[in-house]
């Protein structure tokens, strides 16, 4: 009987385990459910469902920040994100 808690604890640890809730995010003013943790960019776009080729930028305290594409950012909910076309091109 002395093993029967300590196995719920470690179950009990195991779903709780940062980076596999379910949070949300919004995306060009629609929300999404995202896996809490690091994600990458891409990850984003895609439960976004932005265009891989569209830019996407993070709202932080009222500021627009360009995110790169290789790059990530650690997803806690709540987060608020735009897309747009990708700038520039040829004349």
């Amino acid at each position: 009987m002395d093993k029967e808690p300590a196995e719920v604890v470690e179950k009990k640890v195991d779903k709780d385990e940062h980076g596999k809730d379910i949070v949300n995010i919004t995306v060009d003013g629609k929300q999404w459910p995202i896996h809490r943790g690091r994600r990458t960019v891409a990850e984003i776009k895609e439960a976004g469902h932005i265009a891989p080729a569209d830019e996407l930028s993070q709202i932080i305290d009222g500021n627009i920040t360009p995110l790169p594409n290789d790059g990530s950012v650690v997803i806690k909910g709540d987060e608020v994100f735009v897309s747009n076309k990708p700038s520039g091109g040829s004349s």
